[in-house]
């Protein structure tokens, strides 16, 4: 009978014996955060479109990728010591990609608002605008203020800020699949839409870059100053911190201001416009 019992009450000890250590192995494991797996795999994973003058586009004569954010991207990753991978794709698809955790940053001109902010986390503002409007030189579109955009075709993303303004004015929504500048500007050209409600520095570019298209800034249209920051996931604090870290030096040193100049025809866009809320 000793024997009988003996061999269960043995195993007993060692299960519990066994529970015991991988209860202090659990206690000692910690997860590794969002931040950890980009400094093990060494690469900062950048969404960006590749199609927006002044921000991110490609060089007519290399085929590089450049632009104002797509350089501060760029310089971000170098102080953080890490490579950057850039992925090329639609506004609407790198949100999501954030969110999904398919990419670590967004940097496509995105502006902070109060309900992005909700979903995402953005870092320092990098670039201060207002809103304007593109429409043909000869006529103005037929369009002297906001008010007259209702039943004019506006071109532009269907989940941008400028095109819920368009919509809110009861304009006609034109959409494109990460078309390039040239389309949407030649579309205000030739009539096909009637105007392109954007960023006032990435407009100037894009209009400055076609000077045979029919198209001109408004020149009594100015709205909504907005702020443009680089988009990261709610969850990733700990890479925004060294994002925040990096940019708020290259604000110091004035990199932020050399990149805006070189792409912005010497404007800088790190310091607020003097316009109107």
């Amino acid at each position: 009978m000793k024997k009988m019992f003996f061999a269960p009450a043995l195993l007993a000890a060692s299960a519990l014996v066994l529970a015991a250590c991988g209860g202090d192995e659990d206690t000692t494991t910690e997860e590794k955060t969002a931040w950890d797996e980009i400094q093990e795999e060494g690469t900062l994973t950048v969404a960006t479109s590749g199609t927006l003058l002044a921000t991110s586009f490609r060089d007519e004569e290399s085929d590089e990728l450049t632009g104002f954010e797509v350089e501060v991207a760029r310089e971000v990753a170098e102080r953080l010591e890490l490579e950057v991978e850039f992925k090329e794709m639609g506004f609407d698809e790198m949100l999501t990609s954030v969110q999904t955790g398919q990419v670590d940053i967004a940097a496509n001109d995105i502006e902070i608002t109060e309900d992005r902010a909700e979903e995402f986390i953005f870092s320092t503002p990098v670039k201060y605008s207002y809103g304007t409007a593109v429409v043909r030189k000869d006529d103005l579109s037929g369009i002297s203020s906001l008010e007259d955009l209702e039943g004019k075709k506006a071109a532009g993303a269907s989940t941008s800020i400028y095109m819920e303004i368009a919509r809110s004015y009861g304009a006609e929504e034109v959409t494109y699949d990460n078309a390039s500048n040239e389309v949407y500007l030649r579309d205000v050209s030739i009539g096909r839409t009637d105007v392109i409600l954007n960023d006032y520095y990435l407009s100037t570019f894009g209009v400055a870059a076609f000077p045979e298209l029919n198209i001109t800034i408004h020149p009594d249209i100015k709205y909504a100053p907005s702020e443009v920051g680089l988009v990261m996931n709610k969850d990733n604090e700990e890479l925004a911190e060294n994002v925040n870290r990096v940019l708020d030096e290259m604000l110091e040193d004035g990199t932020i201001t050399e990149l805006s100049e070189e792409f912005f025809g010497g404007a800088d866009v790190s310091v607020k416009p003097d316009i109107e809320e």
